[in-house]
């Protein structure tokens, strides 16, 4: 039997289902959280062998300790994980120390984690990736800037989601974001590139092959949601585009990926622009974890699947028999408290009671880019989608 940490089980709420289907193989499944064991969710409690609680998970010696806890009571780990982008790093620590030599390790992250250490990794695998400048002084940003042009994009080289990021369109927003930045955090500066992101999601096996590929476009720069308080749009596609397949596999082999859920980011120009033509892929970043929210059970939903098996039987097997069924979309909608919309709860219900899969109020660390109220719906057309989004989006006149 194999001994698996998993960290964080119970953050995100639906990540309890990795644990599920981790048992279910015959997996002995090991938590660590900072959650008192009575609250958490029955599901979870029954997808676990045994629970280890930290009073905080930002401690590192007190995980530290669990993890050695478990290695005393149950012998040698084989696997440690969270799928989580903000422990993606400690993880890799921790199966440095521990000699867990099932997935990245210590010496692995610069790059995974860095974004101008990306850059050289997508050009071996031919892909095209904005030009870049790491922040100092006044003068070379100034350089650069004379040399791309405004505006630019300004964000922490090793960052989680669009947190502290920046659109530069003038010398004042420079002065500005030079003095306010955070003091000893390295900042990345980027041509702008006006486009829409298409992902890359997939579960590799350990020879660096997909056993399931899919993915997602988002519409909307999530920087823009974030520091606008727009709405949050992005639909899982019905079929892959065979150029961001082809981009995704060769990234894959790039990057040297293997045995992981994994979610890359692409750009697709929306016009000509120096670095391509309009429709071009032009590389955004890697994410060696699942997309996050509710994105796999958006999976599941698109293609009659369930990735969290798939991975689990990946963690236990290196394969997997589950099937993939019918296709179509799925699309989330992420709605803000302080809009007025067209269409009440109740009207979105009613219109679309057979294709919701999913809706309710997402948890506070999750609203600035996911919006306050979510709705999950799946779709078999483009049409279809798309009047989704036009209904939900709609916001009353000032009039009105």
């Amino acid at each position: 039997m194999k001994n698996v940490i998993f960290i964080s089980p119970n953050f995100p709420t639906n990540y309890w289902q990795f644990c599920r289907e981790l048992k279910k193989n015959g997996m002995n499944v090991l938590g660590i959280g900072d959650q008192p064991y009575d609250e958490l969710s029955q599901d979870l409690k029954d997808s676990l062998n045994e629970y280890y609680k930290v009073s905080n998970l930002e401690n590192d010696d007190e995980v530290y300790r669990g993890i050695a806890f478990f290695i005393y009571k149950h012998g040698r780990i084989d696997w440690l994980e969270s799928n989580n982008e903000y422990w993606l790093e400690r993880d890799a620590r921790f199966r440095t120390d521990f000699h867990i030599t099932s997935g990245f390790q210590e010496e692995d992250i610069p790059r995974i984690k860095f974004k101008s250490k990306m850059k050289e990794y997508y050009r071996i695998a031919g892909i095209p990736a904005a030009r870049y400048h790491l922040v100092d002084d006044e003068r070379s940003c100034t350089a650069f800037i004379r040399e791309v042009g405004y505006p630019v994009i300004v964000k922490p080289d090793n960052g989680v989601g669009a947190a502290h990021t920046y659109k530069l369109s003038d010398k004042d927003e420079l002065l500005r974001f030079l003095h306010e930045r955070h003091p000893g955090t390295p900042y990345i500066m980027e041509e702008f590139i006006d486009a829409e992101v298409n992902s890359y999601d997939a579960i590799i096996d350990s020879h660096g092959n997909p056993m399931f590929e899919t993915g997602n476009v988002t519409p909307c720069s999530i920087m823009d949601i974030v520091n606008n308080g727009d709405n949050s749009i992005y639909y899982i596609v019905k079929k892959l585009p065979a150029d961001v397949l082809n981009a995704g596999r060769a990234a894959v082999k790039s990057f040297g990926v293997k045995s992981r859920f994994v979610h890359f980011e692409f750009f697709r120009l929306l016009k000509e622009q120096p670095i391509g033509k309009k429709g071009d892929l032009v590389a955004l970043e890697v994410n060696m974890r699942p997309c996050g929210g509710f994105t796999p059970d958006m999976i599941n939903f698109a293609h009659n699947t369930d990735v969290y098996k798939i991975w689990a039987d990946m963690i236990a097997f290196d394969q997997s028999t589950k099937l993939v069924g019918e296709h179509g979309y799925c699309a989330f909608a992420g709605l803000r408290d302080e809009k007025n919309y067209v269409m009440r709860r109740e009207e979105i219900l009613e219109k679309y009671k057979n294709r919701i899969k999913m809706e309710g109020r997402l948890p506070e660390v999750l609203a600035d880019a996911m919006g306050n109220h979510m709705y999950i719906a799946t779709f078999k057309t483009k049409k279809e989608l798309d009047g989704f989004y036009r209904d939900l989006l709609a916001e009353k006149k000032d009039a009105d």
